[in-house]
């Protein structure tokens, strides 16, 4: 087994797609009862497997993840804690779908909310924490498609905080998948203490987590979310522990609770029996330098800010091959955390995929002389 070769710049939410069909090397995908999906490794987002992960469509409750996150940011921030007391507005008190049975005008807790939307998927707690935060759900709504940009959620747009359909509420598979490994490396400590419930009582009302594979021990599991409507069918996605190994699975469209449960222990079990998450060098460290033109030095530290952990068919670890190539004229200044060039990886020579090395440290600009003597070595180069 290879265990160091390049550093890892995986946790800027860049998902690598493997072309399945062009790599004899990768294991036969499976076969599942749902519409789309996709298989990740934590915390890089590498699709192990993926159907139609890039089409639109309607995500159910799945939007609660969303949701979650824009409040885990606002108690980050102390703009509201988690005995802050929110009113219940009657648009909440009277939304449809699931609830977790708030009464309008009653003072509820922002903890009791979270318990409520995440565990209960409660319409009515989604509603009342989207108004606490940004006093409205549509003023909720564009910071919820905000934050979709800034995670790189190119195909969703977001119209409540519920989920509750909407011809304009759309997400995929593949956006999904960058939104709950963002939850769960953003927010670590609030993902273990709300998704892994499996019941919550309210209002001297208990109702279970709607996730089955929280009860199926041997699995792993430990989240995320359930979701359902007429139009999305039946949605899960599912982030298990498996030793140091961590995988997140979302399926959309499939026909009944039970069967979006199935085929989602199905394709987590392939991505643990098929791959094995190697370390290829540690973050932080210097995988190599390059020359650096017009700078206060020659040559500049680049690698990855965090380690290189990459997921590959197990029987094909002691054939991976690395090459690393600079962006080349590098010219001063450069900034800690530039991209400076490009990591290739190969398994039998065929690609694997390919990951932007960064900068380790700055480089100014170098003086006037060394500056003007570099500029003619650059023309006659």
């Amino acid at each position: 087994m290879i265990r160091r070769l390049f550093p890892f710049f995986s946790l800027c939410l860049i998902i690598l797609s493997l072309p399945a069909q062009a790599q004899s090397f990768l294991p036969a995908p499976p076969a599942l009862a749902a519409t789309s999906w996709v298989l990740a490794e934590f915390p890089s987002g590498q699709i192990l497997t993926a159907e139609k992960p890039d089409e639109q469509r309607a995500p159910a409750s799945l939007t609660k993840l969303m949701t979650a996150y824009l409040t885990f940011s606002t108690l980050r921030q102390n703009t509201l804690k988690l005995d802050s007391l929110i009113t219940v507005s009657e648009k909440a008190w009277r939304s449809g779908g699931s609830k977790m049975f708030i009464k309008v005008g009653d003072s509820v807790s922002v903890g009791d909310l979270l318990m409520g939307m995440i565990v209960q998927s409660g319409n009515d707690a989604s509603i009342a924490l989207a108004e606490a935060i940004a006093g409205s759900e549509e003023n909720f709504a564009q910071l919820m498609n905000r934050e979709a940009a800034r995670l790189g959620m190119k195909n969703t747009h977001f119209v409540n905080a519920t989920g509750l359909p909407d011809p304009a509420h759309v997400s995929t598979a593949g956006d999904m998948a960058l939104l709950a490994i963002a939850l769960i490396r953003d927010f670590p400590e609030e993902y273990a203490r709300y998704y892994s419930q499996k019941e919550y009582r309210y209002n001297n009302i208990s109702q279970p987590n709607r996730n089955r594979l929280l009860w199926v021990e041997q699995s792993g599991v430990d989240g995320m979310k359930t979701g359902f409507t007429a139009t999305a069918g039946y949605c899960l996605i599912s982030s298990a522990k498996r030793g140091d190994r961590r995988l997140v699975s979302v399926l959309l469209g499939a026909d009944s609770d039970r069967t979006r449960a199935s085929e989602s222990l199905t394709l987590l079990n392939w991505g643990y029996q098929f791959f094995e998450a190697i370390r290829l060098y540690s973050g932080g460290q210097a995988v190599s330098s390059f020359r650096v033109w017009k700078g206060d030095k020659s040559a500049i530290k680049v690698g990855f800010p965090h380690d290189f952990v990459i997921a590959v068919p197990k029987p094909e670890a002691s054939k991976l091959e690395a090459k690393l190539t600079s962006l080349q004229p590098l010219i001063a200044p450069v900034k800690k955390g530039q991209a400076v060039g490009t990591l290739s990886l190969s398994i039998a020579g065929q690609p694997y995929g390919e990951f932007p090395v960064q900068a380790l440290e700055d480089i100014a600009p170098g003086g006037w002389f060394s500056r003007l003597f570099d500029s003619f070595r650059l023309w006659f180069s």
